[in-house]
């Protein structure tokens, strides 16, 4: 049988459930559905190049490769390639045939440095280093049982510190936007990005069909967002918060962990039963929040990088 790499038919549900399902079977522990593969592709910034590959074998999807530029970045020629393979299908080519694809299309794309994210197994780092990478940086895939697990009592705000969901914001986003751009530019990561499209970032966050408003927790200070917490889930029974973090002049009074423990209350009361989280390795502050909780970190994943002649 002859392995095969082609672009995702966003048309054909076979192929869009097939993405989903692999993606799924590699990395268990980030959301991932048929709809949301379905929105990256009809969303993706015009400048982001964003092309979903599949690996296919006698007629079923057996890998997978998200492909693009980063189009947030202050710093030109940056792209990234992160190749998924089913876990039964392993050894048959595809990861080769869709990272060689993927490389040649960002290169004719101005690519000059490549990124990649692999799992922290043996296997997967001699994939990433016969292809030319090293790696660079690594983070945490945490989780929460929610059904059985015990979670910190909720506690009363402090004074002049409202408690508010995402939802609340529906009329006038933007709040939001220029909170989550702040916290963002503060994220440990060998790539700088600027949050400054509020029209793309409505798109490709506010707008996603993985987000939750209403689990989204605001810490509100004198009607200003202060902290945050945004939720998805997977239509299920799969909660996963995407983002935590503080505005720089309200850092130190806790208010990510009153956010963070609202969002987790409120979903294991809507019938959520794990919670996932991520974290850069090298992020203690809020490692040290995520094991105040309860999360358990149950997966490593390393950022690796190749420089393009």
């Amino acid at each position: 049988m002859t392995v095969i790499v082609r672009d995702l038919r966003p048309g054909a549900r076979a192929d869009v459930e097939g993405f989903a399902r692999v993606r799924k079977l590699a990395l268990p522990f980030v959301l991932f559905t048929t709809d949301s593969v379905i929105y990256d592709l009809d969303h993706a910034h015009p400048a982001s190049g964003f092309r979903p590959l599949v690996a296919e074998e006698d007629g079923e999807v057996i890998g997978t490769a998200q492909v693009g530029m980063v189009h947030d970045s202050p710093e030109p020629g940056q792209g990234y390639v992160n190749v998924y393979v089913h876990p039964e299908r392993t050894r048959r080519g595809a990861g080769s045939l869709l990272a060689r694809t993927a490389e040649e299309y960002l290169a004719g794309l101005g690519a000059t440095r490549l990124f990649s994210w692999v799992l922290d197994e043996p296997a997967n780092h001699g994939f990433a280093e016969r292809h030319g990478y090293t790696a660079s940086r690594s983070a945490h895939f945490l989780r929460l049982d929610l059904a059985d697990g015990t979670l910190p009592p909720l506690a009363d705000p402090p004074p002049g510190v409202e408690l508010r969901t995402a939802a609340d914001f529906a009329d006038d986003p933007r709040p939001l936007f220029e909170l989550d751009a702040q916290t963002m530019a503060d994220e440990p990561s060998d790539i700088t990005k600027e949050f400054t499209d509020y029209e793309a970032w409505l798109e490709e966050t506010w707008r996603h069909p993985l987000l939750s408003l209403e689990l989204t927790s605001v810490a509100v200070v004198d009607g200003r967002p202060a902290a945050f917490s945004a939720a998805r889930t997977d239509g299920g029974t799969r909660y996963g918060t995407v983002m935590t973090g503080t505005a720089r002049a309200f850092r130190g009074r806790g208010l990510a962990k009153l956010a963070k423990n609202d969002s987790l209350h409120r979903a294991r009361a809507a019938g959520f039963t794990e919670a996932f989280t991520g974290n850069d390795a090298g992020n203690e502050p809020m490692l040290a929040i995520n094991k105040w909780f309860g999360y358990e970190i149950c997966a490593t994943e390393v950022r690796c990088v190749r420089e393009l002649g």
